[in-house]
This record gives structure tokens, C-alpha cells and sequence, in this order.
């Protein structure tokens, strides 16, 4: 999906996303920032929890994994957070971890997920 689909461009037209909001990736799929996930999760009032999950998570391997519970409406979605030494070079691994777990679950939430869009911290 390099360019945005027409069931995306409804989607982002229903939620009143603009420009700023997503962009076309150069590896052919549509990114939304941080500011289009804040906006969307503002907009729609979707309420997320999070929980560590222990588990997976080993401070001493720089492993750290987050579990997000999303709710909208009456729907609820679960997604994970991960970040290792193998896929985050930013000094803040839990917080990235936070932030692909909130991503990804207001993006299913939203119904973009399943047309290939993803969060800015997943590539």
C-alpha cells in the first residue's frame, strides 16, 4: 500500500485526519505518526491500559515487553509492545515499547492495521 487506498482515505475522512496526521512510506506503506495516534485516541475517546509483561521482559537483555488493552465503545483489542537491543537503538526502551503497543492497538481499533498501516515505531 504505498499510496493510501481508497478504504483508507474513508477512514481518515471519517475520523477528520488531515496531512500531518499520515504519510506514505517509501517502502510502500502508510505511516501515521505519534500526532495521528494521539489525535485519533483524543478524538475517539479510546481508553488504553497497559500492563508489563514480565515474562518476555529481562532489563539485563534490554528486553522489555507492554501489553495494551484498548476499549472503544464496546469493542476491546489487545496488542503488544516489544523492543530489544535487535529492533530499538533509543535510549528510552520502555517508552518505545509503550508507545508500538499504543500504536497498534488504536490503529485496530480504528480499522487501519488490517490495511497495512502502521505506527512511526514499527519500522
Amino acid at each position: 500500500m504505498g499510496k493510501p487506498t481508497e478504504e483508507f482515505k474513508a477512514l481518515a475522512e471519517r475520523y477528520g485526519m488531515r496531512g500531518h496526521h499520515f504519510h506514505a512510506d517509501r517502502r510502500g506503506f502508510i505511516i501515521v505518526p505519534r500526532a495521528g495516534i494521539d489525535y485519533l485516541q483524543a478524538k475517539l475517546d479510546i481508553t488504553v491500559d497497559f500492563v508489563p509483561v514480565h515474562a518476555w521482559s529481562d532489563a539485563s537483555e534490554g528486553r522489555y515487553g507492554i501489553q495494551a488493552d484498548g476499549f472503544l465503545d464496546k469493542r476491546r483489542v489487545t496488542s503488544f509492545g516489544e523492543v530489544s537491543a535487535k529492533n530499538n537503538s533509543n535510549p528510552y526502551p520502555v517508552a518505545m515499547a509503550e508507545k508500538r503497543a499504543l500504536s497498534r492497538v488504536v490503529l485496530k481499533l480504528v480499522g487501519m492495521y488490517e490495511l497495512g498501516v502502521m505506527g512511526e515505531d514499527e519500522r
